[in-house]
């Protein structure tokens, strides 16, 4: 059986252009063009050598850190840009989701968008036609049919969109972070839709930054690193190495380097994190050390609270720790190190992410949203517990103020 894709020394570049500064241009000089703009151009590839195959019928999650060339990727295997080098052998109607909403105009209503929209992404009217009712009924904007698009929400419309979009027939789908987008529901509606689609024995090239979402619906993953194929084989294996390159070789944090934290008063912040190891055995015992710090000069209440959250590689919350669990009463000095320390970590191999959490006044002061992150190696598990149930019952966690 041959491919239904075959990728064969794919390369993209662009040329970018680099402006030279200079000096303030008088209307005289201007017009006489005594000074002309000086510029330079640089070479980029966004993608060397692109090579693999996808077979009919599978399922495969595309992955790689921003810039790594994946949307580029799928812009060439949509053609909507050509590539400079290598060519592309497809054995099948390609549809692209690389956008929702693409082709829909404010002033039609939203059964002339569903054609309009459906006949953009390439579906025949007969098609559209023959779907019509699934697609208004996965939408649920059927009450909504004939009013203009442009008394929709921006939920509405994005609904609409990815039902046009879910109904595609073609026997290769491109998605590219259409998940992302949403409510709760609607994302857990449009994964359950991707499923279908995966299980129905069409091809399926899925981008997304959502590692749960990637595992659920690919059997196959593809990393792409700086333009290059750096591993393709089987979801898991991809999802490890790309899991153990974004380890941090340091254990500690200045957070003055994670950005603009939106939450939190920030009268009282999260000045640096220390977890003393990036990789540990299943069984270790595990410490995380916060250290504190003040923007104002006056903090009414001492009193504060701080919790630290341990997620899995699926979002799943394997540990909670929390000075709320316990009645230790706990107070903000710039002087002092919080720490909170596990007697055995119980948990198996694997990529997981620390979130810290900080309140004073009885209001929410800081949050670091999973910046911080460590690896589980080999190892055996002894004497396993759930680990939140453990964490809730106070167990195994300890806290100090030194």
């Amino acid at each position: 059986m041959k491919p239904i894709l075959e990728i064969q020394n794919v390369g993209k570049k662009y040329l970018i252009k680099h402006e030279e500064q200079q000096p303030y241009l008088s209307l005289r000089d201007s017009v006489t063009g005594i000074f002309k703009s000086k510029s330079s151009k640089e070479e980029f590839w966004a993608l060397k050598d692109v090579n693999f195959t996808v077979n009919p019928g599978e399922s495969l999650g595309i992955i790689g850190k921003n810039g790594a060339g994946k949307s580029t990727l799928l812009k060439i295997l949509s053609r909507i840009t050509p590539p400079t080098t290598g060519k592309i052998i497809s054995r099948g109607r390609i549809a692209s989701l690389l956008e929702v909403g693409t082709g829909f105009h404010p002033e039609l209503s939203g059964r002339e968008n569903i054609f309009m929209n459906g006949s953009i992404l390439g579906m025949r009217k007969a098609e559209i036609l023959k779907n019509f009712d699934a697609i208004v009924d996965f939408s649920g904007v059927e009450k909504f049919l004939d009013t203009p698009l442009k008394h929709y929400s921006s939920g509405m419309q994005l609904r609409l969109a990815f039902a046009v979009a879910a109904f595609l027939e073609n026997e290769i789908l491109i998605i590219d972070e259409v998940l992302a987008v949403g409510d709760a529901e609607f994302q857990k509606k449009c994964m359950g839709k991707m499923g279908e689609v995966a299980s129905s024995g069409r091809t399926v090239l899925f981008v997304s930054h959502n590692m749960a979402a990637v595992k659920s619906l690919c059997e196959n993953g593809l990393l792409l690193e700086n333009g290059e194929v750096k591993l393709e084989g089987k979801i898991n294996e991809v999802l490890d190495l790309y899991n153990s390159d974004n380890i941090e070789s340091n254990t500690y944090y200045d957070t003055s380097n994670f950005g603009d934290r939106k939450r939190g008063l920030k009268q009282i912040y999260i000045k640096s994190v220390n977890i003393h190891k990036n990789l540990y055995s299943p069984n270790d015992k595990f410490q995380i050390d916060i250290q504190l710090n003040k923007n104002e000069v006056l903090f009414n209440n001492k009193e504060i609270h701080l919790a630290v959250f341990i997620f899995d590689i699926l979002q799943n919350n394997v540990y909670q720790l929390s000075t709320m669990f316990s009645s230790q009463k706990i107070s903000f000095d710039e002087r002092s190190l919080y720490s909170f320390s596990l007697n055995q970590l119980n948990l198996t191999k694997g990529h997981y992410t620390i979130g810290v959490w900080l309140q004073g006044n009885n209001l929410e002061q800081d949050y670091l949203d999973q910046s911080v992150s460590f690896e589980i190696g080999e190892g055996t598990i002894y004497e396993l517990q759930n680990p939140l149930i453990v964490s809730l019952l106070q167990k195994e966690f300890n806290f100090s103020q030194s």
